[in-house]
């Protein structure tokens, strides 16, 4: 007889102390929902221009546990984040709503030695190095920061260029008789 053994699920608290702190060790699986605003992650807050009622993210994770091809058990984490932020434009410096939209799957290792021993072409999983003090919080925060566009801009056609909103009284930019000296 084949039986499957069935792992005790935790629910996940939305507490931000207890999403600093969670035991990835455990022989369980866990899943939890929640709600971000942007005081809770000040590393973010510093890239932003400014915070509107609804900035913020929802989160949502599930782990389970499945074979490898050698039958051990491995535990992997599904990460979905779904919000929005304001960005200054590059192109013309005035904020935009910016949505955001990402799901990430990782996998729990030992330790920063299988970690590094990881193959880099497998691009669906990441690997992370469980622990029973897992800081799901810097996690979270994490993948929103690397999910940011890296030159913030509005879509094409939605901005004006910041030479259109100097004023009359501003002077004229004295690089621009460089541009035709190629010609």
């Amino acid at each position: 007889m084949n039986r499957k053994q069935v792992l005790p699920e935790v629910k996940i608290s939305a507490n931000l102390s207890a999403l600093r702190a969670v035991d990835f060790c455990a022989a369980e699986t866990y899943l939890g929902t929640g709600f971000l605003p942007l005081k809770a992650l000040p590393r973010l807050d510093l890239e932003l221009t400014n915070c509107g009622p609804d900035d913020g993210f929802e989160w949502h994770i599930q782990t389970q546990f499945t074979a490898d091809a050698s039958g051990k058990p491995e535990q992997t984490l599904l990460l979905k984040l779904k919000g929005q932020v304001h960005l200054p434009c590059q192109r013309c410096l005035q904020a935009f709503l910016f949505p955001f939209n990402e799901q990430a799957l990782f996998l729990f290792v030992p330790n920063e030695a299988a970690a590094d021993a990881y193959p880099i072409e497998d691009d669906r999983l990441e690997p992370l190095v469980a622990s029973q003090h897992f800081d799901l919080l810097g996690l979270i925060e994490d993948e929103i920061l690397l999910s940011l566009p890296l030159v913030p801009k509005h879509p094409e056609g939605h901005c004006v260029p910041s030479n259109l909103l100097r004023g009359p009284d501003e002077p004229e930019n004295p690089f621009k008789v460089l541009k035709n000296i190629k010609k």
